[in-house]
């Protein structure tokens, strides 16, 4: 590559789409990225700008790497990303949990900003804390790139900070990463078609973004609070399944394309119905019984069981406080809300930033 296209890719020289298209024109055009993909020690970046494909080739990797002109910002910190094996955390630090974004980047943005978890301007502002997603960011809304690089850039300055983020799978990023796209907002498939490649494909494991993904868990506890993006079905109590074997083959059967032979039996299961990410049984009438809810408490030793996937108005409690539903409706574009713990103490954190008390709904 030569040195105009580096000098480009460092958004020097980038033109801004507003400095030849008009805002009617603009509306015409699709522009999405950066996907970066990692080939023999080089990095290439692709995006799209006005509905055209814009590729950088014969990158070296270096610390901090700034990429300006693909639409959206990014600071490449980290490449190269190692499975996430720590399911169990202790803290006494402030706890801060959502869940489907599902491409709604601007809610996302005044969400967090107004309950603390970054500040205005869009920087970690959680110091020590933990802020939990239990996944969905893919599908439905048209601002699936922006958040994910979004929360890779968080995640790097909440570790700068001793804080952690913890971003979980949830059913539309399994789904997306095994091509199943049905709820893949139209722009989406634009982009694909523009970068002439299968839109799952864009998240391979040989790219940032796609790698990054997979070191994902699809659980974690945090003192007494266990959360997943759907649930915990009975019968992984009766499974005798630890938090490590869920997650573990759920991760090693993750996405079929890339396994040597079928998924495994328990793996099978786990990706189902019944399996964490997926499972409304905790939420949805007929689903599992108080008894069962405290079998799963007791075999899992917590007290909550929090979970999104479902949707409801607000965050709220469910089963007397035991199930604590966080999906709050985000993806319709109109509010959101957080769940926020400070030692016992939890409560409700408004779009507008209002600290509320959580109400149970049996």
């Amino acid at each position: 590559m030569s040195n105009i296209g580096k000098w480009l890719l460092l958004g020097l020289l980038g033109a801004s789409v507003s400095s030849y298209a008009t805002d009617d024109e603009q509306s015409m055009f699709v522009s999405d990225g950066p996907y970066i993909k990692k080939q023999e020690g080089e990095l290439t970046v692709e995006c799209v700008i006005n509905s055209q494909a814009k590729r950088y080739q014969g990158l070296s990797f270096i610390a901090r790497m700034q990429i300006d002109n693909c639409g959206y910002p990014v600071t490449l910190s980290n490449i190269d990303f190692i499975e996430k094996t720590t399911l169990t955390f202790n803290t006494k630090q402030r706890i801060v949990a959502t869940s489907d974004f599902h491409g709604q980047y601007a809610i996302m943005k005044r969400l967090l900003q107004r309950n603390g978890v970054i500040d205005s301007g869009n920087n970690w502002a959680l110091g020590k804390g933990h802020f939990v997603i239990t996944g969905d960011i893919f599908d439905r809304g048209d601002k699936v790139t922006e958040i994910l690089w979004f929360i890779y850039q968080l995640e790097q300055q909440a570790k700068a900070a001793g804080g952690y983020v913890h971003l979980l799978l949830g059913n539309h990023e399994v789904m997306v990463l095994n091509g199943d796209l049905r709820y893949l907002h139209p722009k989406y498939l634009d982009v694909a078609r523009i970068l002439d490649s299968p839109f799952e494909l864009l998240f391979d494991k040989n790219t940032v973004l796609g790698d990054w993904l997979r070191s994902k868990p699809v659980l974690v506890k945090i003192n007494n609070m266990l959360f997943a993006h759907g649930g915990f079905h009975p019968e992984l109590v009766e499974k005798q399944l630890t938090l490590a074997s869920i997650n573990t083959s759920f991760k090693k059967n993750l996405i079929k394309r890339e396994l040597p032979e079928s998924r495994s039996e328990l793996g099978e299961f786990l990706h189902k119905k019944k399996g964490p990410v997926w499972y409304r049984g905790l939420l949805k009438d007929n689903g599992a019984t108080s008894a069962e809810i405290d079998l799963l408490l007791k075999h899992f030793d917590v007290k909550h069981l929090v979970i999104g996937h479902t949707s409801q108005k607000e965050v709220l409690t469910k089963h007397q406080g035991r199930v604590i539903a966080i999906d709050s409706s985000i993806k319709r574009g109109q509010y959101g809300e957080v769940l926020i713990v400070d030692g016992d103490k939890k409560w409700r954190g408004t779009l507008d930033g209002k600290q509320l008390p959580l109400e149970n709904h049996e």
